[in-house]
């Protein structure tokens, strides 16, 4: 992990939503119901579960998770028409290892 991804999470991590948001990510069974046609969380959390969660718009909230996702904090799956969104835990240790 160079200093520029560095720069680029720690810009993603400077909205208290999108923190909120990583968080929630961390253990999803906790802050989110299974979507209907998907009964896991595998591949994470449906995005407009995130949407009702953090009380925004849509088109909020959409670029809150792209660009979490650009910078690598988070890995998406597509299901259908459903955008799926978890942690991406490694990226996130790198970051957590930079400052150790």
């Amino acid at each position: 992990m160079n200093d520029l991804d560095i720069i680029d999470i720690s810009k993603s991590l400077s909205n208290p939503v999108r923190l909120k948001i990583l968080n929630w990510l961390k253990e999803p069974e906790n802050h989110f119901p299974p979507h209907e046609t998907v009964k896991h969380f595998n591949d994470g959390v449906c995005a407009s579960y995130i949407q009702e969660k953090a009380g925004l718009s849509q088109s909020t909230i959409s670029t809150y998770l792209s660009m979490m996702e650009k910078c690598g904090l988070l890995i998406s799956t597509r299901h259908g028409k459903w955008s799926y969104f978890k942690r991406n835990e490694e990226v996130i240790a790198g970051y957590k290892s930079y400052f150790e």
